[in-house]
């Protein structure tokens, strides 16, 4: 008998440790998920939100895979989907963030029928399904929002915006926004080879030539990766830019082509593969909240910023891109039929910064070639590059692309 009191002594100890930190870690969850919906025993697991009154994020944690159908698309003051796959224990519902006032979670037979009460009128940019992966342990579905027409005056409050990420920093020089030029190539590596030229030596004067025509309008403030014939490792390109927290990066190269014939220039811009690579890349770093400065307090929180601010970026290349071709295309300059192209170049993997990967032309085509490595008319060139930047910050308000997977068609 004093042996069965003294075994349920510490039984009942552990018992209500173990009670203590269950309490604990209730508290600890209850904070990290302020805001969010929570139903941990269903398929549906809970409703993120993230954005502000223009754009929104609406991401939702599902413990299985699901196949979503739009049932409304927003126009009427609703955006429904209905989740084949996965379905709710209960009706889940809940207060919304940024353009979504309320949302519902409903049982329809074996799926879940989402229901967003919109602030104003929108539209579904985009959709789709994230497998488990990167660190989460289970499936998301991600649906992106955007306001159409004419602003309600009784919007939902917005939240903070993913640009204030990046233009809320003390230290930025909004009025000189700051361009970071990389030569492509350089010192081993010589890049493409033309009939009498180098891509490297290309590059490297057409960087000069354009950091001249941004520095004479005295609006910008140029920063050149590289300024002798040197190399210097991607990584480190993409590092200037940030630590410099550029405004825009801007990559030059000459291309090379199997036919002769092949000439005119091109505009690369992240493809949503370097885009996923770019967030597994910031994200696989411990102090990656820290290193892009996001102002949320909990991990997934931070982690919908993040994603949000890389479709941020992508969408402003997205529309530099179109803005630079349109001027080269009226100086004259040859382009490629299908100009603007998608790709998961290394140097245009910084999630923050604006970046395009400029091909000025064929090097391994005799016209291309003669036109890039004559001064006069890669200064030309140039101008037309320099005008297309001036264009893009002296109209910040021009309609944003969406950033797509890229035109269809060939060379």
């Amino acid at each position: 008998m004093f042996q069965a009191v003294r075994g349920a002594e510490p039984r009942r100890r552990r018992a209500l440790a173990g009670l203590a930190g269950l309490i604990a870690f209730a508290v600890v969850l209850a904070a990290a998920t302020s805001g969010l919906a929570w139903n941990g025993a269903a398929d549906v697991l809970r409703l993120r939100f993230g954005g502000d009154s223009n754009r929104t994020r609406i991401v939702i944690d599902l413990a299985g895979e699901a196949r979503g159908t739009v049932v409304e698309a927003g126009a009427g003051g609703q955006v429904v989907l209905t989740l084949a796959g996965v379905s709710p224990d209960r009706d889940m519902a809940g207060e919304g963030r940024g353009l979504v006032r309320r949302w519902r979670v409903t049982e329809s037979g074996s799926a879940s029928r989402l229901e967003l009460d919109v602030a104003r009128a929108v539209e579904i940019e985009r959709r789709f399904l994230l497998p488990p992966g990167d660190g989460v342990d289970h499936f998301r579905y991600v649906v992106d929002v955007k306001a159409v027409g004419a602003a309600d005056a009784t919007a939902a409050t917005p939240i903070t915006p993913v640009r204030s990420v990046r233009e809320s920093r003390p230290e930025r020089r909004r009025e000189r926004p700051i361009i970071v030029i990389d030569a492509g190539h350089g010192g081993r590596d010589p890049g493409a080879l033309g009939a009498h030229v180098q891509e490297k030596a290309v590059t490297l004067e057409a960087a000069k030539q354009l950091k001249a025509e941004l520095e004479r309008m005295g609006r910008y403030r140029v920063i050149l990766t590289r300024d002798t014939d040197r190399y210097v490792e991607h990584g480190r390109r993409v590092q200037v830019a940030r630590n410099a927290d550029a405004d825009l990066f801007i990559s030059l190269h000459a291309d090379a082509g199997g036919s002769p014939e092949t000439r005119g220039a091109s505009v690369y811009t992240l493809s949503e593969q370097g885009a996923d690579r770019a967030v597994r890349e910031v994200t696989s770093r411990g102090d990656w909240t820290s290193e892009m400065r996001l102002p949320g307090h909990d991990a997934s929180v931070n982690r919908i910023l993040l994603d949000m601010t890389q479709r941020a970026t992508q969408n402003r290349s997205a529309q530099f891109a179109r803005v630079l071709l349109s001027h080269i295309e009226g100086s004259d300059h040859p382009l490629l039929r299908r100009s603007h192209r998608d790709a998961g170049f290394a140097v245009l993997l910084a999630p923050d910064v604006p970046a395009v990967l400029l091909e000025m032309g064929f090097i391994t085509n005799a016209d291309d070639e003669r036109a890039l490595t004559d001064d006069r008319r890669r200064r030309h060139l140039m101008r037309a590059v320099a005008e297309g930047i001036d264009r893009y910050f002296r109209e910040p308000e021009a309609a944003v692309m969406a950033a797509t997977g890229g035109a269809a068609g060939a060379p």
